[in-house]
């Protein structure tokens, strides 16, 4: 039986654990065996500047996290060593930078994750990974909305410039 201190620890951490879960938008689970500590570091500063929270984790602890909810599929990956990246607010950061880093280390390997309360995939993991972040995708959609504007802008412009004289075909 264990002691009553390790046992409220562990139930502390398990309902820490669940509340961060539930409170993010997005999170992938890991297999970091094998990797360097300068490796780690590298890792660790590049999610904590996107916004993620990164931290290994016991996979019973895991299990219980997620126990009895739509997450409860993610106790099938839980094997070996695991750590988890959790976002609260991007969804695509996580696993981009793991999906980037898993690319360049053969021993670290993404196991799956999570998106909006539901359990993905690491198939479903690695096509985010592949998206572009939030920024570049909302200048991708505003330059296809000023598009058809730049056209119609250049297109009189060049009426202008034809006639010679700007003032008269402005006035025409």
């Amino acid at each position: 039986m264990p002691n009553a201190k390790v046992l409220e620890a562990k139930q502390a951490a398990v309902a820490a654990l669940s509340a961060k879960i539930s409170d993010s938008v997005a999170g992938v689970l890991v297999d970091y065996s094998g990797i360097t500590v300068a490796d780690d570091t590298v890792l660790r500063r590049e999610l904590r500047q996107a916004g993620v929270e990164y931290s290994v984790i016991k996979n019973s602890i895991i299990s219980r996290a997620v126990a009895g909810g739509d997450l409860e599929s993610l106790n099938e990956v839980l094997e070996g060593t695991t750590a988890i990246a959790i976002s609260k607010e991007d969804h695509t950061a996580a696993a981009r930078i793991l999906g980037k880093y898993a690319d360049s280390h053969e021993n670290f390997k993404l196991k799956g994750g999570y998106l909006e309360g539901k359990a993905i995939s690491v198939e479903t993991v690695n096509e985010l990974a592949k998206l572009p972040t939030r920024e570049v995708l909302l200048a991708t959609v505003l330059g296809a909305f000023q598009a058809p504007m730049a056209s119609f802008a250049r297109a009189v412009q060049a009426i202008v410039d034809k006639n010679g004289d700007g003032a008269e075909a402005a006035a025409e």
